[in-house]
């Protein structure tokens, strides 16, 4: 059994998500095209829930983390898997519902090199199997100033981490997303970002307790346009960090080059910590809109205050004691 010590910024169980929000999802999914088949109808949010994993066995999933205020309420299924930004599927925010559909995340393989123990390539099942599933509700914040409230399920980061053992030499992990411009459109075009998609963390960012590869949301597994069937989130950082299906995790001596960074330099970096005390060079951080308004995908609350770290301040200040957090990440 998880047992944590409540915090003022957990959920309240009046603000979980009603169980006919979850029920109502097979009329939007038979609405929006989606293959009805490759899902499942989860527990409502905040209760313990039962997923299957990919290979047909199935874990419990445990409660984990719920890093809520009184003002936050999990974003409506259909937004959270309708509005997405995964350029692989196309640059529109519906692109990724609408094109993903021909990528297959069965059967998936993982390779893991670099600075560890334990270089090799890892099955999904294999993968997963080791480890208890946790359910995480978490805030997402876009770097474009919307966000949304998500509950992940997933594997806490670090486990995964210790399981390949990395060296005293390894001070970052780096990610990449598959490709395989036959199923992800965008890929077919160099000219909307340089593939692989590329991402990482320090290695004491990674090991942090909220960092989270997830499997699955809202009780079920992740879909296609959500990352399928391995992400990394990490939700104190902007969602351009969320890398998606995952193919190579790399224990590196040296700070990885992450893809928008490569892009372009003077305004993305590698942290992207969440901070509203520091403007993109084209838009306030101040403030945000959430995603929501009904459950209809792309209508947006009225603008609210961002939260220093999105919210997640006393979790993850310690890693960054003694960096300037006056410059844009």
């Amino acid at each position: 059994m998880l047992i944590r010590h409540k915090k003022p910024s957990d959920v309240a169980s009046h603000e979980i998500t009603p169980e006919s929000v979850y029920l109502d999802r097979r009329r939007f999914i038979q609405a929006s095209g989606l293959i009805a088949g490759s899902m499942i109808l989860g527990a409502p949010a905040g209760q313990a829930a039962v997923m299957p994993a990919k290979g047909g066995q199935f874990a419990d999933v445990t409660k984990g983390y719920r890093k809520l205020g009184e003002n936050d309420t999990p974003t409506p299924f259909e937004s959270v898997t309708t509005y997405n930004n995964y350029y692989e599927f196309g640059t529109g925010k519906e692109d990724p519902a609408e094109n993903a559909g021909p990528f297959k995340p069965q059967p998936w393989t993982v390779t893991v090199d670099g600075l560890c123990a334990h270089p090799g390539t890892v099955g999904f099942d294999d993968l997963i199997k080791p480890h208890a599933l946790e359910e995480r509700i978490y805030r997402m914040r876009c770097v474009e100033a919307w966000s949304m409230v998500i509950p992940w399920v997933g594997i806490p980061l670090a486990e995964i981490v210790k399981r390949f053992e990395p060296l005293g030499a390894a001070k970052y992990i780096r990610f990449e997303t598959i490709v395989r411009p036959a199923e992800m459109v965008g890929q077919r075009s160099a000219h909307i970002l340089p593939w692989p998609y590329v991402e990482g963390l320090r290695l004491d960012e990674a090991m942090n307790p909220l960092a989270l590869i997830a499997v699955g949301l809202y009780g079920q597994p992740l879909l296609n346009q959500n990352g399928a069937p391995l992400r990394l989130v990490t939700p104190w950082k902007y969602g351009f960090k969320g890398v998606k299906s995952i193919v190579r995790i790399s224990f590196t001596e040296v700070e990885p080059k992450n893809t928008w960074r490569e892009m372009n330099a003077s305004e993305y970096g590698f942290y992207a910590n969440v901070n509203p005390k520091v403007d993109h060079p084209r838009w306030t951080q101040a403030t945000e809109r959430r995603l929501g308004g009904g459950g209809l995908a792309g209508i947006l609350e009225p603008r609210r205050r961002t939260l220093m770290f999105n919210g997640y301040e006393e979790e993850v200040a310690h890693l960054y004691d003694g960096m300037s957090l006056t410059k844009y990440y």
